[in-house]
């Protein structure tokens, strides 16, 4: 991957592509992160998680989430493109058809050159993003085609293992990918820790136990299509 290539990255929710690749995003001068599920849902719900974040509703919750996000890339001098999807918190999530056909249209606004999306680990809607995100490419050299391990959820024993094992299935392979200079460049690492301080409510909801799990080296696939492979998308 060059640097120089135009960048878009798909993430599911409004803190995953910083999360996950905040290091790469520092790295890429005017890279694209085109979020998913950024909705609010029709009725002012409240779910434990945006309790937990310190709001009264999911109302309030999706704004300020979005006002987050839009500080948080302007720090990594990205730029934020927010899908008009509810999440699976809010009980409304968007069918597999329907994400395919957002992310093709933003990938044709785009036009990347690389294309960075999750895996796909543990989470429903980060499964939903990452299956919908290989369905709307046609082919893995044009963009080419990487992947980013999903924080926190890399974490939980055997998930990583599980998903390759799927993909491969579905005849798509996943090779890992070294970026040392992103983990040495005091300057991305002083970025991303900016970055990552304007998810104010977020870091609240994972409390100190899950903040610390965040801390972890970034880890990417390159992704492609086995030659024999007879595996479908779903």
């Amino acid at each position: 991957m060059n640097l120089a290539d135009r960048l878009l990255v798909i993430s599911p929710h409004l803190d995953d592509a910083v999360l996950s690749c905040g290091l790469m995003l520092a790295a890429h001068s005017s890279a694209f992160v085109s979020t998913v599920f950024t909705a609010a849902p029709a009725r002012n719900i409240r779910t434990d998680w945006d309790r937990d974040s310190g709001f009264a509703g999911a109302f309030e919750a999706m704004h300020a989430r979005k006002r987050e996000d839009r500080r948080a890339l302007t720090i990594l001098g990205a730029s934020p493109l927010h899908l008009p999807f509810c999440d699976a918190q809010y009980q409304s999530s968007p069918s597999h058809e329907t994400v395919v056909t957002a992310l093709k249209e933003t990938m044709r606004e785009v036009r990347p050159a690389v294309l960075l999306i999750p895996l796909g680990l543990f989470h429903s809607d980060h499964t939903i993003v990452a299956d919908a995100s290989l369905a709307s490419v046609e082919s893995f050299d044009e963009p080419a085609v990487f992947a980013y391990e999903d924080v926190p959820y890399r974490k939980i024993p055997c998930v990583l293992q599980a998903r390759l094992s799927v993909l491969l299935e579905r005849g798509i392979t996943a090779s890992p990918v070294e970026f040392t200079s992103l983990e040495t460049d005091a300057r991305h690492r002083e970025l991303k820790q900016g970055a990552l301080a304007e998810y104010e409510s977020q870091l609240r909801a994972f409390g100190p136990a899950g903040r610390a799990g965040l801390e972890s080296p970034e880890r990417y696939w390159r992704l492609g299509k086995r030659n024999n492979g007879v595996g479908k998308l779903p």
